[in-house]
């Protein structure tokens, strides 16, 4: 199963392009701050991901204030040729949790 769910900011976005497809297409830089339990000592998480989101999905997306903090749910993947992964970003929603926009 490959499901990830992520609270983040937008850190950064791309101008809105399209697919060969012809599919709307938004790159994204996404940050997440957190504090998780590991082997019994609290430890302050902090992560930078690359990000994509297609279709209607990256039209809602680029309209989001670059800052806002959102909940994130897609899959992980790396590109063709890649050496990172990349979130595929299938759906978004207001992150109650750290005060989304």
């Amino acid at each position: 199963m490959n499901q990830t769910r992520l609270s983040a900011s937008i850190a950064q976005a791309s101008a809105l392009r399209h697919t060969p497809a012809g599919l709307p297409a938004l790159d994204v830089r996404l940050e997440h701050e957190s504090c998780i339990e590991e082997g019994g000592q609290t430890r302050q998480v902090r992560a930078v991901l690359k990000a994509v989101a297609l279709g209607t999905v990256a039209e809602r997306l680029a309209c989001q204030a670059i800052g806002s903090c959102w909940c994130f749910s897609g899959f992980l993947a790396s590109p063709r040729q890649g050496k990172h992964v990349v979130l595929h970003i299938q759906d978004f929603q207001q992150d109650h949790i750290h005060g989304g926009s």
